[in-house]
């Protein structure tokens, strides 16, 4: 899926793939049990879940949050990271010119952050967050909320 991003995003949210009703929606995060919206929408002030996707992205986008996933293809049945074979990685060395005002790359999760040092080689800080995936079900909603919270009050995005 392309990036959901302009010159002005502060915070880029990393993924690894979306996955399969997101690839159905043509939407990030679309499974309904995944918690990124809903973290997005109380961290934002803004009842995300239950507005339509163009709104939500575009809420994003006016708080300066960014979103894109760290493999541009892969082979995987269903939807789970660790079933991921052959991946195909995105650009994302063309990241500065994109995005020239980024502070912080987001890594949503354990398989996107297997491609931080590359980021940091562009010299863009990046931080590895717990997955908001519904697979993901070691931490509850409020602790990844403060993790999440912690992140994005330091990028200056909050």
């Amino acid at each position: 899926m392309p990036p959901i991003l302009r010159p002005d995003t502060r915070v880029l949210v990393l993924g690894s793939f979306p996955g399969v009703a997101s690839l159905q929606a043509r939407q990030y995060y679309a499974h309904p049990r995944n918690q990124f919206w809903p973290i997005m929408g109380r961290l934002l002030g803004q009842p995300l879940p239950e507005k339509a996707y163009g709104e939500r992205t575009r809420c994003l986008l006016d708080h300066g949050i960014g979103l894109w996933d760290v493999y541009a293809s892969c082979v995987r049945p269903g939807s789970l990271d660790s079933a991921i074979r052959h991946a195909v990685p995105n650009d994302l060395a063309g990241l500065p010119a994109r995005a020239p005002a980024l502070r912080l790359v987001i890594h949503n999760g354990a398989e996107s952050a297997r491609r931080m040092r590359e980021v940091e080689a562009l010299g863009l800080p990046a931080v590895r967050l717990p997955s908001t995936s519904p697979a993901n079900a070691r931490l509850g909603l409020e602790a990844k909320l403060a993790l999440w919270r912690e992140a994005l009050d330091r990028a200056g995005v909050l």
